[in-house]
């Protein structure tokens, strides 16, 4: 959520920087919010004046209790309309901050001044790792299928296209990718592993920024109204939801695997084939709970954490800062990392790292104490996938086939798999 003091303070502010997004429906609900506001603050000083008033009524009603044992018809009809007064505007003033909070989100964080102009033309390669395997060989899921390791038509029997079935030593793979990345983060990175649920509540979607506005993009059950979960961020980073945390013990690092689930209504027909789009897959997720002051440094040691993901998997990968137009509503500060997949000719998104300053702090009321004694403060929340899965197997088998069909593993997962090549049955 937005800062009201800051529209308040410096609305030109503001209003260019949520400008660089391209959306023009933000113009208008930034003049909403800002009258909204307005009618609140006013409204606030006419309920401040009422109460004095009354106030000092009752003072003077005492004494004239005193001297004469009651008070007069008149004044009592005086204080019953100072009442029916005070009551009419505190009931206006609740009514206008739900419509000034719900307006509020809708309105997405402020990208941040580093972040190119533009769209998706316009992201920028900061750095890439390994050479990329020149293009050709088979697609991931004429690889997997040879392999026998990945059945897309009986997931599609069993839940719709977008549902995959891993099988066999496909099925160890994915419990071994998540078994490395677990040990690897929470080993060597510094990372406190949770297991959380995947049902959630609204309001813990809220708090994240996954709603209202993208409400249909979610699996909601019914009549429970509770929500699968996209991503394991969402209750990681609610964890400590109307808390104040001690800022001397921040950073809070947290990791989680999670199966995730996305419907993403709009998004029929576009990379259909294989694993490049699915309704379920498994993550691995990291979440940092920040000082304001340290969140461009934290960001960049979270972005590596997942790129250490890539390196021990010897994927070649490109880190790309996302342009103004195509960062997510939610995020202030978005790196895509993207691992090569010569199968399919594509830059494969297998990661996002995001800061999003205290935009989700406002929203889920997390906020810090640095020192005994200060005002509390909203914290900053970094997340980044660690990586997602499916895209991250397809350039694995892509990068990887041999020319007889099998696969090799790179070392650092050969211990979680208890082999260092996938072979088709019968050996070719």
């Amino acid at each position: 959520m937005i800062d009201l003091k800051l529209l308040r303070a410096s609305p030109d502010q503001v209003r260019s920087a949520l400008a660089r997004r391209g959306d023009t429906g933000v113009t208008r609900l930034l003049d909403e919010l800002e009258a909204l506001d307005m009618r609140r603050r006013a409204l606030a000083g006419q309920l401040d004046q009422l109460k004095a008033e009354r106030n000092e009524a009752a003072k003077a009603d005492g004494r004239m209790m005193k001297e004469k044992g009651a008070l007069p018809a008149d004044v009592v009809a005086q204080r019953k309309r100072l009442g029916e007064r005070i009551g009419a505007l505190e009931a206006e003033l609740r009514d206008v901050e739900t419509a000034l909070e719900a307006k509020a989100l809708y309105v997405p964080n402020l990208p941040l001044p580093e972040l190119p102009d533009g769209d998706a033309s316009h992201n920028a390669v900061v750095r890439s790792w390994g050479a990329p395997a020149e293009g050709g060989g088979r697609p991931h899921w004429e690889i997997a299928e040879r392999l026998g390791i990945l059945d897309l038509r009986r997931g599609a029997l069993l839940s719709g296209s977008g549902f995959p079935v891993f099988v066999g030593q496909g099925a160890r793979l994915v419990r071994a990718l998540v078994q490395l990345m677990l040990d690897l983060h929470t080993r060597e990175h510094g990372y406190i592993e949770v297991e959380p649920p995947v049902l959630v509540r609204r309001d813990m979607l809220q708090g994240t920024g996954q709603l209202p506005k993208f409400e249909e993009d979610v699996y909601k059950t019914v009549p429970d109204d509770l929500f699968l979960v996209p991503t394991a961020e969402v209750p990681l980073t609610n964890l400590h939801r109307d808390e104040i945390l001690d800022g001397a013990k921040l950073p809070l690092a947290y990791t989680a695997y999670t199966p995730c689930f996305r419907r993403e209504a709009g998004a029929h027909g576009k990379d259909t084939r294989g694993l490049l789009r699915v309704h379920q897959f498994d993550k691995v997720e990291l979440v940092r709970f920040v000082r304001a002051a340290d969140s461009a440094r934290e960001h960049e040691l979270m972005t590596g954490h997942a790129e250490t993901v890539l390196q021990r998997l010897e994927l070649p990968y490109r880190v790309v800062l996302l342009a103004a137009r195509d960062v997510g509503f939610t995020s202030a500060k978005t790196y895509d990392l993207e691992a090569w997949a010569p199968g399919v000719g594509q830059w494969l998104e297998v990661s996002s790292s995001s800061s999003f300053t205290d935009y989700q702090a406002r929203r889920a009321n997390i906020r810090c104490r640095l020192k005994p004694g200060d005002k509390p403060e909203f914290v900053h929340t970094l997340n980044a996938s660690g990586v997602a899965l499916p895209r991250t197997l397809a350039a694995l088998l892509e990068t990887r086939q041999q020319p007889d069909g099998s696969v090799t593993i790179p070392a650092a997962l050969v211990p979680y798999l208890g082999t260092d090549r996938l072979v088709p049955p019968g050996g070719g």
